[in-house]
């Protein structure tokens, strides 16, 4: 039998696309999925195409992280709008770059990890392999709709909270077609066991083996509020000592390492090893993005973030939902960053949310490969028959392996509407 050829969509616009793509692949590795991955950058599939570059020599992609790197967030809820109304003006030339690629060596399944380009995707799929599902997997908490993740038509949707599967339902999805896990991608790094000595270690990096240790990230583009939160931290009477991981905002490393310090401070610059130096921590303080939000959670890290006017408009919800979750704090400005570490290390509000972060039990990259499996050999609906979110954690076997990995089943239902049934809503 031929393998199935699966095309993984993501986009190097910040760094969480293509981690959860190289995660996923990772794991469907570890379980022998009988699977030819084929990772795809939007960016290359739609080079031809792209006026940004064409007109100032910068892909589309590199913008957005233009935008993080120098902290040119202010807007983004205003930003997005323009930027949809250009993406549509373009649509039917996406859908001919794209279609073309596939023509030449159509997939049997292709998986999106991106936004805004998943109605394109759809289209152009229906005109080259109309046979071949597509399964979009948020990276996201929630959506931000309109247009932003879930699009009104017939494909699968891998929702990792709550409030995304009930926006995929608010748009007609059938519950058959919302498939739900517990949480985001992460790396199968975090899930490993690690005998690790914290004392010695922190001694080695320069630091205190006794003081409460903060992991300051703020993402792969890192960003100068690092040095904003060390600021705060020498201001606040608490003694806490802080790892920096400053990725690749090279200004960030060099002003934190260039500051006098009154307490330890271990700077970072781009790393792999953040398992590592989260092992390390006590919380996290940054933004609220999906994936150092949950990175930090499934270390058991307390976390502590800002929610502003310059935060991301698809990230504000994440702050909502660290409060939801009650797993950490939210301030609207890091100068008072020094009150709310003080609460947070009082032992009963850090036992808290330590152990409310301990109870969500992520296992979504685990997860994941079940669901696309079951979606890719075509099965029913009758699968998804009991629940909509992963109840237990039972034990199977694929390929001759015993898996200790969280079955998901779903509750059925109708099938969606056709794209010329909702054609009107676009």
């Amino acid at each position: 039998m031929p393998r199935p050829k699966i095309d993984l969509i993501y986009i190097d616009a910040g760094g969480g696309h293509r981690a959860a793509v190289n995660a996923l692949e990772a794991v469907v590795r570890e379980q022998r999925r009988p699977w030819d991955t084929r990772p795809r950058n939007i960016q290359d599939l739609l080079h031809s195409i792209d006026v940004i570059r064409k007109l100032t020599g910068v892909p589309f992609q590199e913008v957005y992280n233009i935008m993080l790197r120098r902290g040119w967030t202010l807007g983004t809820a205003q930003l997005i709008p323009p930027m949809h109304l250009a993406i549509r003006i373009f649509h039917d030339a996406q859908v001919r770059a794209l279609a073309a690629n596939w023509s030449q060596d159509p997939p049997d399944m292709v998986v999106s990890l991106i936004p805004h380009y998943n109605r394109a995707i759809k289209q152009a799929l229906a005109q080259v392999c109309p046979a071949a599902a597509l399964v979009t997997i948020l990276t996201d908490i929630a959506d931000y709709p309109p247009h932003f993740w879930i699009e009104r038509q017939d494909q699968y949707v891998i929702c990792g909270s709550t409030r995304a599967a009930a926006q995929a339902r608010a748009l007609g999805y059938p519950e058959c077609r919302i498939l739900r896990t517990s949480g985001m991608i992460l790396n199968p790094q975090f899930y490993a066991q690690l005998s690790l000595d914290r004392a010695a270690e922190r001694t080695r990096l320069g630091l205190r083996a006794d003081l409460p240790t903060a992991l300051v990230s703020f993402g792969g583009q890192g960003s100068m509020d690092a040095v904003k939160v060390a600021r705060a931290i020498d201001r606040c009477r608490s003694d806490v000592q802080m790892i920096a991981i400053c990725g690749r905002h090279q200004e960030a490393s060099r002003k934190l390492r260039a500051m006098r310090h009154r307490v330890p401070v271990h700077v970072v610059g781009f790393t792999t090893d953040v398992p590592f130096y989260m092992r390390l921590a006590d919380f996290f303080i940054g933004k609220p993005g999906p994936g150092s939000i949950s990175e930090a959670l499934a270390m058991r890290l307390p976390v502590i973030v800002e929610r502003s006017a310059w935060t991301l408009a698809h990230e504000r919800y994440n702050a909502d939902w660290i409060v939801e979750q009650q797993v950490g704090m939210v301030v609207n400005n890091f100068s008072h960053l020094g009150k709310a570490v003080a609460e947070l290390l009082s032992p009963a509000c850090y036992e808290r949310y330590r152990a409310n972060a301990a109870a969500l039990k992520n296992s979504a990259v685990y997860e994941i490969p079940e669901l696309l499996a079951r979606v890719l050999g075509g099965a029913d609906d009758r699968f998804m028959s009991s629940a909509s979110a992963p109840q237990r954690r039972q034990t199977t076997k694929y390929d001759g392996l015993p898996l200790d990995r969280p079955i998901v089943r779903h509750s059925g239902g109708r099938a969606p509407k056709s794209d010329d049934q909702v054609s009107q809503d676009f």
